[in-house]
Parts: C-alpha cells; sequence; structure tokens
C-alpha cells in the first residue's frame, strides 16, 4: 500500500489549494478526483460557468451600453446555446490547465477515481474494475456540494433543471420559472432576463437574498423589474409537471401557471454519499455538512474537511483559505493560521451587488448604534463615462468612533470595490479612511470618499441631535 503525508478528496478550490499548501512546504500529496477533469464544481458546474455566462449574457444584450448616448438595443437575432457557452467552455478549459500545471509544479499526485474511507488512515480507491488502497497520514475531505433535488419534483434537464444542469439546455427558451431567491436563483434569473427570457423568480419568502441589506436587494427588484423580470413573492409552489413540452406549475396563492422551462435553485448538500465517513466515525450534520472545529478538523483528529462539504459559507473564496489553515494545523507549519474575520460576499448578478461587515438589519437585531454614508454613482464622472448611473456604494459606522461597520454596493464592479471597504473593516478603521485616501480619477472607487462625506453629514446631524435631547 503505497502511503503519503496527505491525501485529498476532491480537487475543487479547497482541494487544490489544501493540496498545495502541504506540498509547498515539502509533504508528499495525492489528489483523489472521481470527476473526468479536476476543478469541482466552481470550475466544471458553478462558480466560472455562471460568471462566465453573466458576462456572455451582458455583451450580447447590449446592457452596459443602454445608459451610454442613448444607445438602447435589444438582444442580437438568432442566438443558439453553443453562442453563449462557446466562451464558457474556452475559459474552463484554460482554468483545467492553470490548476493541472499547480498540481504538477507541486509534485502533487493526481489519482483517478471513487474514494471511500476504509477506516481513519486508509482510502480505497475505484476506478472502473481497479481497486487501490492508499495510507496517510492527514486526509483533507474537500468533495464540494450538489444541486439539492426535492424528491417531489420530477428534474428531467430537458424541462425542468437544476443549477447544474442548466448549463447544457438544448435552447434558449421564452418563458422560465426560476424557484428561489438565493444567490443561485438570482443570479440565474437575472442572466436569463438579460438573454431575452420572460423570467418569473418565485420566492416564498417575503424577499429575495434575505440575508442582503434591504435597502440593497430593493434596489436591485428594482432594476430588474426595469429589465423584465417579474417576481412572485410569498408564495409558494405546490406542484410541478412537464407533460408533453411544457411546464406546468400550481402555486398556493396564485394558481395554475405555465412556462417552457423551470430552473429550481432549492439550495445545496455536501457531496458525502458513499464516501464511507461512518467507517472513519466522521460526524456529519443536517444535508451532510461535515462537523468541524476552527481549525476544519473532523471529529476524527487527522481528518479535516473544508469548504462546500463543511457548509456555510460555501464560496470558493472561503474553501480556498479554509484548506490552506486546514492543512498549517495538520502539519504545524506556523503559517496561516487562521481565516480572516472579514468575508467579503458578491453576488454576480445584474447588476452586480457586494457586502462586507453588518447590515442595517444586523444593527438593529443587535441593538447597535449605526448611522449610514451613501453615495450614487449617478455623482461619479467614471459611472457617467460607462453608463452605470444605478449603483451606488453604503456604507456603515458607528457614530461613537466612526468606526466602519459594513459597506454594501450594487452596480458595475461591486464585487471588485468591496475589497477596499474589506480592509478598512478588517483593521478597525474609521470611515476617515477613506477621506484621507486619494482614488484616481476619474473611477467608480472615488464614491468611497463622498459616501463618507455623506456619513460625516449625517454624524453632525446625529450629534446636534443628541446634544438637544
Amino acid at each position: 500500500m503505497e502511503h503519503f503525508d496527505l491525501i485529498v478528496i476532491g480537487s475543487g478550490p479547497a482541494g487544490e489549494k489544501g493540496a498545495a499548501q502541504a506540498a509547498y512546504f515539502g509533504k508528499r500529496v495525492a489528489v483523489i478526483e472521481r470527476a473526468a477533469q479536476v476543478g469541482g464544481a466552481g470550475i466544471n458546474t458553478g462558480t466560472v460557468p455562471s460568471k462566465t455566462l453573466r458576462e456572455t449574457a451582458l455583451y450580447f444584450s447590449g446592457i452596459r451600453q443602454r445608459g451610454l448616448y442613448g444607445i438602447d438595443y435589444s438582444l442580437k437575432e438568432n442566438l443558439t446555446v453553443e453562442d453563449f457557452m462557446h466562451r464558457k467552455q474556452i475559459v474552463v478549459e484554460n482554468e483545467w490547465r492553470i490548476i493541472n500545471n499547480n498540481l504538477a509544479r507541486h509534485n502533487i499526485q493526481v489519482i483517478k477515481g471513487e474514494a471511500y474511507l476504509k477506516d481513519a488512515h486508509t482510502v480505497t480507491v475505484r476506478n472502473g474494475d481497479e481497486t487501490t488502497e492508499l495510507g496517510a497520514a492527514i486526509i483533507l475531505i474537500a468533495t464540494g456540494s450538489s444541486p439539492l433535488r426535492p424528491r417531489d419534483i420530477p428534474f428531467d434537464a430537458k424541462l425542468i433543471y437544476d443549477s447544474d444542469d442548466i448549463l447544457s439546455m438544448e435552447r434558449i427558451p421564452k418563458t422560465m420559472l426560476v424557484v428561489g431567491g438565493g444567490v443561485i436563483g438570482t443570479e440565474y434569473a437575472s442572466v436569463f432576463t438579460a438573454l431575452g427570457v420572460q423570467v418569473t423568480l418565485l420566492e416564498p419568502r417575503g424577499q429575495i437574498l434575505s440575508f442582503a441589506d434591504h435597502e440593497i436587494s430593493g434596489r436591485l427588484i428594482k432594476q430588474l423589474e426595469k429589465l423584465g423580470l417579474r417576481f412572485i413573492l410569498d408564495d409558494r409552489m405546490t406542484t410541478i409537471k412537464s407533460p408533453g413540452d411544457r411546464v406546468q406549475v400550481t402555486l398556493e396563492k396564485r394558481g395554475a401557471c405555465e412556462f417552457e422551462i423551470a430552473l429550481i435553485a432549492a439550495g445545496r448538500q455536501s457531496n458525502v454519499q458513499n464516501l464511507g465517513l461512518e467507517n472513519a466515525c466522521v460526524q456529519t450534520g443536517n444535508r451532510g455538512v461535515i462537523i468541524v472545529n476552527d481549525k476544519y478538523q473532523t471529529s476524527v483528529p487527522n481528518i479535516y474537511a473544508a469548504g462546500d462539504v463543511i457548509g456555510f459559507p460555501a464560496l470558493a473564496s472561503t474553501s480556498m483559505e479554509q484548506a490552506r489553515v486546514a492543512m498549517v494545523h495538520a502539519f504545524d507549519l506556523r503559517y496561516k493560521e487562521r481565516l480572516s474575520c472579514t468575508l467579503p460576499l458578491a453576488i454576480y448578478s445584474i447588476p452586480e451587488i457586494a457586502s462586507v461587515g453588518f447590515t442595517e438589519e444586523e444593527c438593529l437585531q443587535k441593538n447597535m448604534p449605526y448611522l449610514v454614508g451613501r453615495a450614487s454613482f449617478e455623482n461619479s464622472a467614471r459611472g457617467q463615462i460607462i453608463g452605470e448611473v444605478n449603483g451606488m456604494i453604503k456604507l456603515i459606522f458607528s457614530p461613537e468612533n466612526k468606526r466602519l461597520l459594513g459597506a454594501h454596493i450594487i452596480g458595475e464592479q461591486a464585487s471588485e470595490l468591496i475589497h477596499i471597504a474589506a480592509h478598512v473593516v478588517s483593521h478597525n478603521e474609521t470611515i476617515d479612511a477613506f477621506i484621507d485616501a486619494v482614488y484616481n480619477y476619474p473611477t467608480l472607487s472615488d464614491s468611497y470618499k463622498y459616501a463618507a462625506y455623506d456619513g460625516l453629514g449625517n454624524l453632525q446631524k446625529w450629534m446636534k441631535q443628541s446634544a438637544s435631547n
């Protein structure tokens, strides 16, 4: 039996980076991957493909040009699914090359097959009729997650899709139902709306993206409605079927509806099936989530887990860092010993939204005094130049010491801009950091300064009111 210092199960963002972290410090590492290609859901079915499709939709629809010089045109005619997927495949294949090169550069052995834990130190790998046993001092489980598929929904990948197989649809429909107003549902609903599809987004709760700052999610709804997206909130689906070539849905309040296709975005579940966790006594929770401590150690000391398989926040960005922290702890490397407490979040809808730190609603729940400063991209020269006039930056800060508590952005490049605020939050700095900074002109980043000035104006009003009371 071949022995390794580390065996990693899964080659997604967590698996790749965890393996590379250990190998960088001289450990002998093997990565087991059951899929035909490396990269996991992040590269093959989720993050990269969906975001590439988003950029393709923006290009073909001309949405970015609609605010410029009166230009306003609809989607080009006669486009096929292949037109939109071609660029996605180029990007994915390039990512495969980058990951394989990284693994090879670190002398990491990639083993194809299905992994199964025989015990806490032994992994059985099945590849067709061949079975191999491998031994390891440390095991990292990074098997990711997959779409949750409720049993009462007849998924067929022709009319009723989950968030993985939606990218393999054979044609672009005229009408579409998206069930679920979370991140995945909102992103796909906005992308297909941009492609000219009449999309209806159904969310049983009263609002989409319930974790987001409500002012920002409210602005997102208004902008998506302008693009033509229809929202049904506070209602739920009771039945769904696909007789013939249509999807028939019954809603609790609105009754019968009909669409060409439906996307069910009902959340995700950990990929732990047939992994043999019970043989090693690894504990799991709801939806198969592997339970870990703050060092990503499972109930078995030499077995670690990172990424989507351990649940929230289930982001590629955090998955990579979780795996690095796990391997530093496993091999006592004294390097990256903790995950940052400041985790930026981006939702790649059209338009983008991004956030870091506390929302207004969280401040109210925690009885934390706060004030707000806002700046609209409409008042930014760069916003006017690129036609981004609907976006904004919103800062939430303490009136007692001006410390930045949170930042929320909607609009072009929100996912990039949020990192500026993330650095301020992580260093416990005040909104004066934006005022003291010098930003290139014209840029959207410059809006941080004016949001901070707006916040200072609101602070003066608050101080006067407090003094009068």
